[in-house]
């Protein structure tokens, strides 16, 4: 039969032995394995007898013997153990085998600590608090297990009951949505983890700045703080100012047509649009990737130019506000404003995130077409969230009508 010898505190290694073996041969066999000094514990006890054969102690296959320093603990009184992190009295050898399962996998010990803090203190110095804990999350998952049956059972009772099989349909899908994530967090466990956005040293008029390179950005943007700060503000063209709608929206102040920014060692031409509410200093936009033929290489984790490679920044050196506008993100529609002074041959400068131009014109029918899309109650339950009629209509829109995810396109 097969013995699991579990030392002081958590080193556990597993031989193979005859059940009619004595004791005495098998605290030989120990003293050349482990220690020479030894008190052996099995469900709580003590075994002292050196002529007793495993079988007549109690031992069979697969159970679990500890093995302490005899010099450190009293034969006499094996309910000691509990405070060297042995077993304890009417502890189970199975809950006492997942604990010291527990113990040697750091790896899983430190993803209990995160979920359960108290079961992993509890492994670590009460078995009996161990076990109490472990049986009693045990407990509540029968229970929500066998309340999951009763309810289908109640539901089958009824199978003509339309209320009955939505609910079921609902249960199905619900349990279905679980398995698939549990096998996820196995086979794709990365895809929980938070993605890094991408960016990059750049240097626009002399002036660092870590620019952020959005490829779903039609348009490269720049905050007017940084516009001030890298001394281009003087060049902005206020004939190209706009409003960007959509999910969200924001202010477009007009546009500098060429400045000079420095990427890695070259020296590129670029034009940027200043728009009002970002938290991001420059958004490197597919403009400007698609102008100098730029390539973003996640392979090799660089925006490559031509024949150099500019690595993007490791997660520690990103700005400390890397959040961005909805109308950003989510994607806006460009309403322009005609410019000052009547100029109305003046050009508009569409800005948009992979979206296509509204045209003022079409607001009153988006609302009107809304309306017949969409019931009234959906859109004042989005509206409820603290958004406009507008916002909510497009958010309706990006989410085909579902009113969860468009509340999710609202909050990133």
């Amino acid at each position: 039969m097969r013995l699991t010898i579990t030392l002081h505190p958590s080193t556990t290694f597993s031989i193979e032995v005859d059940d009619s073996m004595e004791l005495e041969n098998l605290s030989a066999l120990l003293e050349m394995e482990a220690m020479q000094n030894q008190l052996l514990l099995h469900n709580g006890k003590a075994l002292t007898d050196p002529k007793a054969s495993l079988k007549d102690l109690g031992l069979q296959n697969d159970d679990m013997v500890y093995l302490l320093d005899s010099t450190k603990q009293r034969a006499a009184a094996p309910s000691s153990a509990p405070a060297v992190a042995g077993p304890a009295a009417g502890i189970s050898p199975q809950m006492e085998a997942l604990r010291q399962r527990l113990l040697n996998d750091p790896a899983l010990l430190r993803q209990v600590s995160q979920g359960q803090p108290e079961i992993e203190q509890a492994a670590r110095s009460n078995p009996a608090e161990f076990a109490r804990l472990v049986g009693q999350l045990e407990a509540q998952r029968q229970q929500a297990e066998e309340q999951r049956q009763r309810e289908i059972e109640q539901l089958n009772a009824d199978p003509f009951n339309i209320e009955a099989q939505r609910r079921i349909e609902e249960a199905i899908r619900q349990e279905n949505v679980a398995r698939n994530m549990e096998l996820a967090m196995e086979h794709n466990p990365e895809s929980f983890a938070q993605v890094t956005m991408l960016y990059i040293n750049v240097e626009v008029n002399g002036t660092p700045v870590k620019a952020f390179v959005d490829s779903g950005a039609q348009a490269t943007i720049m905050s007017p703080d940084c516009a001030e700060r890298c001394g281009i503000m003087r060049l902005l063209d206020t004939r190209f100012a706009g409003i960007a709608r959509g999910v969200g929206q924001a202010k477009i102040l007009g546009r500098v047509h060429n400045a000079q920014m420095k990427v890695g060692s070259q020296v590129l031409l670029c034009s940027f649009t200043v728009m009002e509410g970002k938290h991001v200093d420059l958004l490197f936009g597919l403009d400007m990737l698609k102008r100098h033929q730029a390539c973003i290489d996640l392979k090799n984790n660089a925006l490559v130019i031509g024949d150099e490679s500019i690595r993007f920044l490791p997660e520690h050196e990103l700005p400390k506000m890397t959040e961005i506008d909805d109308a950003e993100l989510a994607g806006q529609n460009t309403v322009p404003v005609a410019p000052p002074g009547g100029m109305a041959a003046a050009p508009a400068a569409p800005v948009a995130s992979s979206s296509s131009v509204a045209q003022p014109a079409q607001t009153a029918q988006t609302d009107q077409t809304a309306q017949i899309k969409y019931p009234e109650e959906m859109v004042q339950t989005i509206m409820s969230f603290g958004v406009t009629r507008e916002q909510a209509i497009s958010a309706l829109d990006a989410a085909d009508g579902n009113p969860d995810v468009a509340a999710s396109f609202l909050f990133p």
